[in-house]
Parts: structure tokens; C-alpha cells; sequence
């Protein structure tokens, strides 16, 4: 069985029935204020794309696709994605968003290589946004300006969250903590990134680690970033302090976006110049895609943080490991 983590005395504060009201009430709420904060407007997405436009997410570059193959097209494979980094810039093109404005819609993914447990599963349901900006507009504090907005809209979650449901009280910091992944890593030496995460967390309760995917002065990389879509040094992620499981909790990966220089840079760096070939990367390297940025929000990370919940299998229909499933039941985390 993956590693699950099982805290002592855990009960959850809404029932089966309840959480599931809550959870629409979350989820509505939310990309509401997401919308207003950031002016974005909802558009569909598709659920797979063919693999040779070069539009899926790679993840990490090792994380197996889940494809098939369509009857009425000659058996031509397609993959279901992974997430839509990638293709929500081309839409920002396609549609016409002007600077400042862009879009969101309902990512749902499979992730077949996902290590199961309180946080992860194969089933991804998320929020992803993308944001056509101008080329002055890639900076830092753009990030930082973006960040903040997003907290914001966190924060009046949290207090609607209260009000519907006064035993699910919140702490949250008035503002969110800023910090690149090398200084968090000259401010914890000796210490594996995963703990560097969690020592920062329980400090500041929200903090935003930038610059990921490039390495340290160790020679190692805080975390694995794909080379095509974030610039490694206009990115990051926001982290929460989850309080029932004591541990640091990504709740949203995002970045300004790549332009030529940045894609040419990264491809280079991870040994990835073979992409250039595709149309998405040439379309990037040729300038004819918006500059922008965008990230990805879990929806059932936001739901199972705001609810109190130990595992993500609480608000999200899954599968589970039987022995998973038993061992969770004995200690009051009821699976869906």
C-alpha cells in the first residue's frame, strides 16, 4: 500500500451528505472569485489530443500517457492529457483575449503513474487558467501582483467557508510569503526540498516558492518542471500549511510562460531540442502565440483543504487500493 498518513483522532467535521453540498458550494464560490480577480471566462476544454501536436503536458518527461485509438479515423491515437498548459496558450490565440484578460476552464486528467495516497490520485480535476499578458508585463512583480489575487480569492473562500459551516474556522495569514526555492534551500541546509517545504509552510502558513525547475547551487532542481511552458524563473507554486495533516499542501503550480528565449534556453538545458519540431513549440519559437501566464488550481485539493478533510478521496470518486480503503475506514476517513 502507498504511504498514507493517518492522523490521530480524526473525524470529520461534515458528513458523507454534507460534503457533498459543501463541495459544490466550494467549488462555485471559488471560480467565481477566481474569474473576477484575475478576468477570466470560462471556455471547454477538450479531455485528449493527438500526440504529435506536441499539446500535452509532459509533467516530468517519464509519467506514461494513458491513448487509445478512434474506430472512424483510422485507428489514429490520440492521449488523454495530462493537464492543459500547453493548449489553453494556443486557445488564448485562437479565440483573440486581449492582454489582461484570458481564460479557465475544467481540467480532468488521468495520471496513471501517480503514487496513491492522502494527496495524490489518478483521477486530476482541476481548474486551469491562462492569462494573455503584454512582453513588458513578464517580470516578477507581475507574478507576485498575480499570486496576491489568487490568495485574495483563497482568503474570501475561507471566510464564506466559516459562515456557511462555523466549525471549519480558518487561520490564514493577511498576506502570502515570498521566497525562491535557492534561498528557501540557503535557509534550510541540510535539508531535502520536501522538508524545506514543510519547515516553511508551518512558519509563514502560505508562502509561494518561485523559480522552479532550474538547478541549485546544489546541482539539483527544487522540483521537476517541464521545459515548454513555465520560465523557470518567472514561475512557482503556492503552498498552504495543512493543519490536519501537518504538512506543507500544493494547492496551485503556475508561472508566466515561456517566450523564444526561455524556450530555447530550457529545451536546451533538458536535453528536449527535439521538440522544437512540434507545432506547439514552433509556434512559440516563431512568435506567433500570445505571451501569457497561467496555472492549474485543484479543485479537489481546494475542497479537501477548506473542508478539513485527510484525504482526498473524501471529495473526489476514485479507485483505491482495498487495503487502502480498510485501513483508512478504521480510522473515520471515509473514501467515496
Amino acid at each position: 500500500m502507498s504511504k498514507i498518513i493517518l492522523p490521530e483522532g480524526y473525524r470529520p467535521l461534515l458528513d458523507v451528505m454534507e460534503s457533498q453540498i459543501a463541495i459544490k458550494k466550494v467549488k462555485d464560490f471559488f471560480q467565481v472569485e477566481l474569474a473576477k480577480a484575475l478576468r477570466l471566462q470560462r471556455v471547454t476544454a477538450p479531455l485528449f489530443v493527438f500526440p504529435e501536436s506536441g499539446l500535452n503536458d509532459n509533467l516530468n518527461g517519464v509519467e506514461r500517457t494513458v491513448d487509445f485509438t478512434i474506430k472512424d479515423m483510422d485507428e489514429k491515437r490520440v492521449e488523454v492529457v495530462q493537464s492543459l498548459a500547453k493548449w489553453k496558450r494556443m486557445a488564448l490565440g485562437k479565440y483573440g483575449f486581449e492582454p489582461g484578460t484570458g481564460l479557465y476552464t475544467d481540467m480532468n486528467a488521468i495520471r496513471r503513474d501517480e503514487e496513491l495516497d492522502n494527496l495524490h490520485s489518478i483521477y486530476v480535476d482541476q481548474w486551469d487558467w491562462e492569462k494573455a499578458i503584454r512582453r513588458e508585463d513578464r517580470t516578477e512583480e507581475y507574478l507576485r501582483e498575480t499570486v496576491r489575487a489568487i490568495y485574495n480569492a483563497m482568503k474570501k473562500l475561507s471566510r464564506f467557508v466559516y459562515v456557511e459551516y462555523p466549525q471549519l474556522r480558518f487561520e490564514m495569514p493577511d498576506e502570502i510569503c515570498f521566497i525562491t526555492a535557492q534561498e528557501l534551500a540557503d535557509r534550510y541546509p541540510g535539508k531535502t526540498a520536501k522538508e524545506r517545504e514543510n519547515l516553511i509552510a508551518e512558519e509563514q502558513k502560505a508562502v509561494f516558492i518561485m523559480k522552479i525547475g532550474g538547478r541549485l547551487k546544489s546541482g539539483e532542481p527544487h522540483d521537476g518542471r517541464a521545459p515548454d511552458y513555465d520560465d523557470w524563473e518567472l514561475n512557482g507554486d503556492i503552498i498552504l500549511w495543512n493543519e490536519v495533516l501537518g504538512m506543507a499542501y500544493e494547492i496551485s503550480s503556475m508561472g508566466i510562460r515561456v517566450d523564444e528565449t526561455a524556450m530555447e534556453r530550457q529545451l536546451a538545458l533538458a536535453g528536449a531540442e527535439d521538440r522544437k519540431e512540434l507545432a506547439f513549440h514552433r509556434a512559440i519559437l516563431s512568435g506567433e502565440l500570445p505571451y501569457s501566464i497561467g496555472g492549474g488550481i485543484g479543485q479537489s485539493r481546494l475542497c479537501m483543504f477548506f473542508l478539513k478533510k485527510a484525504h482526498i478521496g473524501e471529495v473526489q470518486v476514485a479507485v483505491w487500493p482495498q487495503d487502502m480503503i480498510e485501513e483508512c475506514g478504521r480510522n473515520e476517513i471515509h473514501l467515496l
